[in-house]
């Protein structure tokens, strides 16, 4: 087993290598707990590397006198190590596919305060707020999977502008179901806000229509507004949903496709109002470049990121204030 103990400890060192290479910025302003856990891979993987180009001792090249006793154990010790094995190399696989999208340009010239917007990051969210007093609600914007926050500062930042709070999550692993408290968390932050809209990309969006479900009654600070980016819900809320919905799709998402977002009518309310941007693609809606599996966009980045603000816009200033 000594050679399948050193290559899984090599593919550990690269993939650990290769994240940290493509992807060091995202991983640093990202949710810590991919960084711990990239540190946590390297530590191990050298620990037992060492174990493995150890030499052996005399006493462990030498056979046992009871081979009775001794074949039993052997076997559940092989049995043990080709189980740790299978189970380190998926763990080595998880945290390359854990690869977080990194924020291209203008993500990050988007993320400078000015005398318009002040942009706050901290290890769990970014904030955007308006130099002067907020108007209307707040806006809880979750990232789509793997996505960096800062993505999403070039379309977000005008809504800043306009008067919106907007509060970007970072979700542990880059996984939207594992900040299902970053709403509350929010609220709790934001005494002043008394209403918020939730909304998201992708898988992000999902988890903001649970949100709006779970909090559109609150009498404190209700969710008046759900806003789906390329996303819609996992289950019906046609009849619970108190909140505005809008659902903004692209024509050419291979990833939430246009079929996907049509279907998805019958589970909002009857009032929620759809707009799909012609030409744009699934990644049209951060700037973090190209995503597996997506369609290839017709429309420029700049049209795609005015068109979805516009909208979006629109949306934020009919909600009630």
């Amino acid at each position: 087993m000594t050679w399948v103990v050193r290559s899984v400890v090599a593919a550990a060192l690269v993939a650990v290598g290769w994240c940290a290479l493509t992807a060091w910025p995202a991983i640093i302003h990202g949710h810590p707990l991919y960084a711990v856990l990239l540190g946590l891979t390297v530590a191990i993987a050298v620990i037992v590397g060492a174990r493995a180009l150890r030499p052996r001792s005399p006493h462990e090249n030498t056979p046992h006198q009871d081979a009775s006793r001794t074949r039993p154990r052997a076997r559940l010790r092989f049995a043990g190590r080709v189980v740790l094995a299978v189970l380190a190399v998926g763990w080595v696989g998880l945290m390359a596919w854990l690869r977080p999208f990194q924020a291209l340009e203008p993500s990050l010239a988007a993320m400078e305060s000015d005398a318009a917007v002040t942009v706050t990051e901290s290890a769990t969210q970014l904030v955007l707020a308006p130099a002067g007093e907020a108007i209307g609600p707040g806006l809880v914007f979750q990232p789509g999977a793997k996505v960096e926050a800062r993505a999403y500062a070039p379309v977000l930042r005008p809504l800043a502008e306009a008067g919106t709070l907007v509060v970007v999550p970072k979700q542990p692993l880059g996984i939207a179901f594992l900040a299902t408290g970053a709403f509350e968390a929010a609220r709790s932050a934001q005494p002043q806000v008394t209403g918020w809209v939730v909304g998201g990309h992708s898988l992000g969006g999902t988890v903001a229509a649970i949100d709006a479900d779970a909090h559109d009654t609150d009498p404190a600070a209700p969710v008046v507004g759900l806003m789906l980016w390329a996303s819609y819900p996992a289950s019906d809320l046609s009849r619970t949903l108190r909140s505005q919905v809008l659902s903004v799709s692209a024509t050419r998402d291979g990833l939430a496709d246009p079929a996907t977002i049509k279907a998805s009518r019958s589970d909002l309310p009857a009032g929620a109002a759809f707009t799909a941007i012609d030409g744009a693609s699934h990644a049209s809606f951060g700037d973090y470049g190209p995503q597996p599996g997506d369609g290839t966009p017709s429309l420029s980045a700049d049209d795609a990121r005015d068109q979805i603000t516009r909208v979006s816009l629109e949306f934020l200033t009919g909600l009630p204030r």
